[in-house]
């Protein structure tokens, strides 16, 4: 296999320190505000991004322990594998949030809904297109069962299970 390297071009801040506690996904975390620190030499890649309501985060799970290629979530008690879930600990330890925009100063994007750790290192940042990104969908694996349902309901936040 070859080998890809990645470089950051931004830093995300959040109210969240710790894996514990942190809201289970953006739509858990409606009204958690952030920001994300763009790095100077990518700057200019900013431009016309202001007009977009929610954008997609891509970063690193810097605090996810190894990875695992068998899960158990906090929505479920079955073992899953990782690729049928969205737990942090994956092969490379890629994460993805759409994140309310809120404004753009300088090379600060201040957002909401944020689900992710302070210091998160980000990847890339593209816009949600609801035309290409929401698609109606009749089946969604084990995540149609009654029980993760019921659980999703009463609100979830992550657990120390996949902290380092």
């Amino acid at each position: 296999m070859t080998e890809i390297l990645l470089h950051p071009i931004g830093l995300i801040h959040s109210p969240y320190t710790e894996a514990k506690g942190t809201p289970l996904q953006a739509r858990a975390a409606k009204g958690s505000c952030g920001a994300v620190e763009v790095y100077e030499p990518f700057m200019a890649g900013l431009k016309d991004l202001e007009g977009f309501e929610r954008i997609w985060l891509l970063y690193r799970f810097h605090q996810a322990p190894t990875a695992k290629l068998i899960v158990t979530t906090l929505l479920d008690n079955q073992a899953r594998g990782v690729f049928a879930t969205r737990c942090p600990t994956r092969p490379n330890l890629i994460g993805m949030t759409p994140v309310k925009l809120i404004r753009i100063e300088g090379r600060v994007l201040h957002v909401e809904d944020i689900d992710i750790l302070e210091g998160t290192p980000l990847f890339d940042i593209k816009p949600y297109f609801p035309l290409f990104d929401s698609f109606q969908t009749s089946r969604n694996g084990w995540l149609d069962s009654p029980e993760v349902a019921n659980r999703l309901e009463k609100g979830v936040v992550m657990d120390d299970r996949f902290s380092r």
